[in-house]
C-alpha cells in the first residue's frame, strides 16, 4: 500500500490545473487516498468528471496531467 507521502508527490500539480485540460485526480478520505478512476476537469472552482460532466463529490488533493500515451475522452 502506497504512503501518503508518495501518493502526493505523485500529483504534483501546482495551483490550479489549465483549463480545459482533462487531469487525473488524487482524493483522500477516512480510509486514505485513492486515484479516481477516470479524467477530471477544474472548471469555476469545482472539479467535474471529464466524461458525464458532474461534480466530483469527493475531497481532492492532488492533480497531474495524464502520462503520455493515456487517452482521456471528452
Amino acid at each position: 500500500m502506497a504512503t501518503r507521502e508518495r501518493r502526493l508527490a505523485e500529483f504534483n500539480g501546482n495551483g490550479e490545473p489549465p483549463p480545459d485540460q482533462p487531469v487525473q485526480v488524487l482524493c483522500e478520505d477516512h480510509s486514505g487516498t485513492y486515484q479516481l478512476p477516470f479524467a477530471c476537469r477544474f472548471i469555476d472552482g469545482e472539479w467535474k468528471n471529464n466524461e458525464s460532466g458532474g461534480t466530483v463529490e469527493a475531497t481532492v488533493v492532488g492533480w497531474r496531467l495524464p502520462a503520455p500515451g493515456v487517452r482521456t475522452r471528452p
